[in-house]
């Protein structure tokens, strides 16, 4: 069974009578595809999926669904991150549901009344050029020193990078942070596309150094780019990871079915999934250790120095209105 995927013209697979269960997802098709694949194959439920791009991925499906809020068509939306979930519980798009799934995740990985999971997190990470940079790992600052040139971040209106600058305007304040922004763009920092531009300038050695995730991080290493990375900190020593999330979407017109799809995505047998794809994604909730590797297992006593991200849907919000493009 073939996944559907949805763009403008395939709403028609929306009818009354149509028995497709309409997902939204914004973690990568590369690795998101097979699971979903499989859930049909399992289920016989199917599936219309639309996905959006690396750029803009679930700000644009997050702005997408609050459009289509008066006749929904997302039923079940997998997000690659948990900001964007966090708002649209606060609008009141979200339905709630604690599921086996939901069980087995940490308390601090999910929302307290069950509007949202988090699930197979990735880890924020400094990104290394080895044959560039020769020092200890550990001497590394959390936001850097000196001249950046050599430097690259994502454009922080989007993805992991948004979450990353939350968590320093809740650190920091929103002022010392604009600060901070005007201070390393005088200094030379390299505001580059998506995460993956970050990976491939540090890779090709562009760039020395940056922030990225593990996702990319070890997609250079499975291609024998000579990088290495470690965790980024904040101040307090806390390390940030971002965990995918799933949501049941207010309106659901095949409720069973979206359930069914959320308890095998909080499953153990989806993060295994996850772990052992390339993208090395890691688990939050119990699975078997001998089924994933040792480079996931490496990571996973982090998640006991996670800082909090239950509380930075304001920070969000307002550093989307400071860094969104103005307009004439």
């Amino acid at each position: 069974m073939t996944l559907l995927m949805a763009s403008a013209g395939t709403y028609h697979y929306l009818s009354k009578g149509n028995k497709a269960l309409v997902v939204y997802c914004a973690h990568d098709a590369l690795f998101s595809e097979s699971i979903l694949n499989k859930f049909q194959q399992e289920t016989g439920i199917p599936l219309v999926v639309k996905y959006d791009t690396e750029a803009t991925k679930s700000l644009g499906l997050i702005e997408l669904i609050l459009r289509e809020q008066a006749q929904p068509h997302c039923e079940v939306f997998w997000n690659n991150e948990l900001l964007g979930m966090m708002d649209l519980k606060e609008k009141g798009l979200l339905e709630a549901y604690k599921g086996s799934g939901y069980q087995r995740i940490p308390s601090n990985f999910k929302d307290s009344e069950g509007y949202w999971s988090g699930f197979a997190a990735r880890l924020r990470v400094v990104i290394v050029n080895t044959q560039q940079y020769k020092g200890s790992l550990d001497s590394i600052p959390s936001s850097f020193v000196g001249n950046l040139s050599q430097v690259a971040i994502a454009n922080p209106l989007y993805g992991t990078t948004l979450t990353h600058f939350c968590v320093l305007a809740k650190q920091w304040g929103l002022d010392r942070l604009k600060q901070w922004r005007q201070d390393t763009k005088n200094r030379g920092l390299k505001v580059v596309r998506g995460n993956a531009a970050v990976r491939d300038h540090v890779a090709k050695g562009s760039c020395t150094l940056g922030w990225t995730d593990t996702d990319d991080y070890f997609q250079a290493v499975d291609n024998k780019k000579p990088v290495t990375m470690t965790p980024w900190e904040n101040d307090q020593g806390q390390v940030v990871f971002i965990p995918n999330t799933v949501a049941l979407i207010k309106g659901v017109r095949h409720r069973k079915e979206a359930q069914q799809l959320i308890d095998y995505l909080l499953s153990a047998e989806t993060e295994i999934a996850l772990a052992n794809s390339s993208s090395r994604q890691i688990p939050l909730g119990p699975v078997d250790d001998t089924k994933i590797s040792d480079e996931v297992k490496k990571l996973q006593p982090y998640i006991n120095k996670a800082t909090s991200l239950n509380d930075l849907n304001q920070h969000r919000r307002d550093l989307i209105e400071l860094l969104r493009p103005k307009t004439n």
